[in-house]
């Protein structure tokens, strides 16, 4: 700044042309004084500039030697990015390396520069800094605009910084507008490009950067905002994202959407104008509909409660380690099978809520007149409500009873008629009452109607929970674990956590301990009413079935057709403290669920669908207990192996709890059911080699199915979380066994078809197994429940002495009929 002195506030006396004359000389001579030269002016003026320069280049000296004097010695050490080691979460994968979620105070996932695509290296050096590659660290054209703007704007309206100077900021310093900090910035700036190539420092950069919803450079940012990874975002994705790190939460396109089209489409045109992109690349980019992925699950696999187990697991034995320590865990997984099973369970439960009607809408908000305090009114309303995967909430502007309009989260107005409002359709009169569907309503839509399945449609987040869990049964890997609907609805794992009755599904345990005992499929047991004792003072407990009793069956048909009669007469033929022995110790159930009574042979004990599966397990691999496991691997954020499992292997190291000859014939009963009994449903899928057992509880409760082939065992389970009737006519073949066969379809596709080889010490009779030990007449138990004396109360028995089963008798018969229409001929 230039200086002058003070005017003088005395007046001028007006000058004169006549000469001064000094009467005090002695000479008295008259003295005239010369008149200012222009020259003179102009070098006064230099030589002041020029004091100016030299003050202030003695002062810019005094500044450079204070800061190579006193801070240069506090600049940190370059450690922090030469040897580059933020905070990394703890991510878990599939076991086929699909990312499914992440834990820890920052998401982030570092990539190398040349992961990274063009398009998104290209965005970012365009708006943050587009002379990167030419200046040493500090813009010094720029800086100049930023102090100009500053003294303008009288104050800190501008940084300047560049990509180099944020990398100083980002790793070393502080946030805080100073100059000070602003010193200390361009020599870090510089200290870091003396020790670091440009696309060193461009990776740090595009690693380290803070981008909003918790995400630290631009792979965790693009799976946050996309769900994508980072290599798949398109031009136009890229330019949103680099658009974030001005100011993260304004640019947020999650929250502030037309903020961060603006900004996208000025980033676009700055890589236009650099010569990034050409003007067709620049149109399309522009037309371009972004999705952005709404606040929830980041990752295409859907393992919330998966995911959740895992880091249970590590934490208790890592603590808060696990969330800064960059631990990577393997899991047994399978994506694709995951997301099989994801969806299997989505539309068991939608489709089992379709069948019990519309219960009205969430909620309701009054609206303001149609403008943006009414948009933002709807903004704040649907802020509250999540979206729950394709389930969607909207706020309904119009009914007029066959037409409903409604707006979604991000402002589109969507219109529903016909098909799209038929599930609400008892909503939409006036005559509805509390639940109908009227202006301000709180709905939920999903998109899937029309040829192009871009349809909107009304439905509503169902009440009813379901879960599916499925694994290896040689080594007991899980492969797929849905612990129930949507885990933001509900974090309550049901595969684990949920002790519910198992109804039918436990029979065939009681049908393997009978076998035990001299058993076989072939003996005759009656299906006819049976009274039991029930204690002093309490009336007898009469056992019923769903249908009319049949009378004497073999026992392949008593499972085939799970008959509880013939259940429960089995295991009181065997004995109730002898069952409950049999089924914990082969079979893994927990004692204390697994009370030794009549009941119990009915389903009446308890059991976690993840117990249930390792149970069929055994039944699947042959006869050997494997203990489920959902973690295969955790490595260090180097690739060292820190554990791994070593599972046991059915045939191998695991141990054999049940006879191979029982697997076997349990396994040929199963398949039975599975073809030709409760299990039907999986005919569909036109296999020959799968075993299973429905399972409803009293008053449907609980409606399951487990079976298995060879490599793969599933339980699937539907109930409500407060037990509660699931419906008169539901069963488990209804609301189970279609979420298996859905997740089998996916599951088994490509999958030969195996049969369990045929063990030692079986033998066939009349085309039915028996254990070499156990045959007719010698230990084999025929029949029960049919009387005594004679062969069993009038049951036929071939020659051999097996009973009859009824093709043993139409084959009799026809003997009989042949024999006597010779003697007719005769």
């Amino acid at each position: 700044m230039l200086f002058t002195s003070k005017p003088s506030k005395k007046p001028l006396r007006p000058q004169t042309s006549k000469p001064i004359v000094s009467t005090s000389h002695p000479f008295n001579k008259s003295i005239v004084q010369p008149k200012p030269q222009r020259g003179s002016l102009l070098a006064g003026l230099l030589f002041t500039i020029l004091g100016l320069v030299v003050a202030a280049g003695v002062i810019a000296g005094l500044l450079v030697a204070y800061a190579l004097v006193v801070m240069q010695p506090q600049l940190p050490s370059l450690d922090a990015i030469t040897d580059y080691r933020p905070k990394v979460p703890l991510r878990i994968y599939t076991a086929d390396h699909v990312l499914i979620g992440e834990f820890g105070e920052e998401r982030r996932s570092l990539v190398k520069l040349q992961d990274i695509p063009a398009n998104m290296k290209n965005a970012v050096v365009a708006i943050e800094d587009a002379r990167f590659y030419q200046h040493g660290g500090i813009d010094v054209i720029g800086m100049l605009r930023a102090v100009l703007t500053d003294i303008i704007h009288g104050g800190h309206s501008q940084g300047a910084s560049t990509i180099t100077m944020q990398v100083a900021r980002n790793v070393f310093l502080s946030s805080e507008k100073t100059y000070t900090r602003k010193i200390y910035e361009i020599m870090m700036a510089y200290k870091i490009e003396s020790a670091l190539t440009k696309d060193q420092i461009l990776e740090v950069y595009m690693n380290q950067i803070f981008l909003g919803q918790r995400s630290f450079g631009f792979a965790a940012a693009a799976r946050a905002y996309f769900g994508e990874d980072l290599k798949d975002v398109t031009l136009a994705q890229a330019a949103m994202l680099a658009g974030l790190p001005k100011a993260p939460s304004a640019y947020n396109p999650v929250v502030n959407p037309k903020r961060a089209r603006i900004r996208q489409e000025y980033i676009l045109k700055r890589m236009k104008e650099l010569g990034f992109i050409t003007d067709e690349q620049y149109t399309q980019a522009l037309a371009e509909d972004i999705k952005v992925k709404p606040t929830g699950n980041n990752y295409s696999v859907n393992a919330e409660y998966a995911v959740e187990m895992v880091r249970q697991m590590l934490y208790a034995q890592y603590k808060d380690d696990i969330y800064t320590r960059g631990l990577i865990v393997t899991t047994t997984l399978n994506a694709a099978d995951q997301m099989a099973g994801y969806e299997a369970v989505r539309k068991g439960v939608m489709d089992y809520d379709r069948r019990h009607g519309y219960r009205g809408p969430e909620g309701w908000l009054e609206l303001p007149a149609a403008g943006d305090d009414r948009d933002q009114a709807i903004n704040d309303a649907l802020q509250d409500r999540p979206d729950n995967g394709d389930i969607v909430p909207a706020i309904v502007l119009s009914n007029d009873g066959r037409q409903v309009t409604a707006m979604l989260r991000d402002e589109t107005v969507i219109t529903m008629s016909g098909e799209g409002v038929r599930f609400a359709a008892s909503a939409l009169s006036a005559k509805a009452g509390k639940n109908r569907i009227q202006t301000g309503s709180v709905i939920r839509v999903t998109q899937g109607l029309g040829a192009d399945k871009k349809g909107w449609q009304i439905t509503q987040l169902p009440a009813v929970e379901a879960t599916l869990v499925s694994l290896t049964p040689q080594t007991g890997a899980i492969k797929t674990l849905i612990g129930g609907f949507d885990f933001n609805q509900n974090k309550f794992n049901h595969v684990t956590q949920a002790w519910r009755q198992p109804g039918s599904t436990f029979k065939p345990f009681i049908y393997s301990a009978a076998l035990e005992k001299g058993f076989g499929p072939a003996s005759m047991i009656n299906d006819a009413p049976v009274s039991y004792p029930a204690g002093l003072g309490k009336p007898n407990w009469e056992p019923k079935d769903d249908d009319q009793p049949d009378g004497p069956m073999p026992m392949r048909t008593g499972l085939q057709r799970s008959k509880n009669l013939v259940t429960v007469r089995l295991m009181d033929a065997i004995g109730v403290q002898y069952a409950q022995d049999f089924v914990t110790s082969h079979f893994g159930f927990d004692r204390d669920k697994i009370p030794p009574y009549l009941p119990t042979a009915l389903g009446a004990g308890q059991t976690t669908p993840l117990q249930l599966a390792g149970a069929y397990a055994v039944l699947a691999n042959g006869g050997y207990r494997v203990n489920p496991y959902l973690i295969s691997q955790v490595t260090d954020a180097r690739g060292n192996t820190i554990s791994k499992t070593e599972p046991q292997v059915a045939g191998v190291n695991a141990p054999r709890v049940l006879d191979a000859r029982n697997s076997y014939v349990m396994t040929s009963m199963l398949q039975s059911v599975a073809q030709r009994g409760t299990g039907a449903g999986t005919n569909v899928l036109g296999r020959t080699d799968l075993a299973g057992k429905t399972g409803t509880t009293n008053d449907a409760f609980d409606g399951w199915f487990a079976g298995y082939q060879n490599s793969l065992v599933a339980v699937a389970w539907m109930g409500y979380d407060q037990p509660k009737s699931l419906g008169s006519r539901e069963f488990g073949a209804q609301l189970a066994l279609p979420i298996w066969v859905s997740y089998m379809r996916q599951a088994l596709n490509g999958v030969p078809q195996t049969q369990m080889s045929q063990p030692d010490g079986l033998t066939k009779i009349n085309d039915e197994l028996y254990f070499d030990n156990f045959t007719p007449g010698n230990g084999f138990i025929a029949t029960l429940g049919l009387g005594s004396g004679g062969n069993g109360g009038g049951v036929d028995v071939n020659d051999d002495g097996t009973p009859m089963t009824p093709e043993d008798q139409e084959k009799h018969e026809k003997e009989k009929h042949d024999i006597l229409k010779l003697f007719d001929g005769a």
